[in-house]
């Protein structure tokens, strides 16, 4: 079952973000994710959400989904995005009715 990472925040620090995407972007593709979604400027429709950044990844499955966020690789920069933006990231599953 597909598994999403749905991450949504405010932009703080413009160069460590932009660090962040230069290091994330290649082990997203090394992990077979697909980016469903990155908008700079989503509009909110419900709520007040931390921030207008909006990133959907879609992996094959949540297993897929942690190990890719527990990889070496991605642990090396996600550090540039948790400092340079306010916000929160979930991991959802495509049809989990728990």
């Amino acid at each position: 079952m597909p598994a999403y990472f749905v991450a949504q925040y405010s932009v703080n620090d413009a160069d460590g973000y932009r660090r962040y995407q230069q290091g994330a972007v290649p082990t997203v593709a090394a992990a077979g994710a697909k980016v469903i979604a990155f908008d700079a400027a989503a509009e909110s429709i419900e709520g007040t959400p931390p921030g207008p950044q909006t990133v959907i990844l879609e992996f094959e499955d949540t297993a897929a989904a942690k190990a890719w966020y527990d990889s070496a690789e991605y642990q090396q920069v996600v550090g540039l995005r948790l400092e340079s933006t306010d916000g929160f990231a979930v991991l959802a599953q495509s049809m989990n009715q728990g």
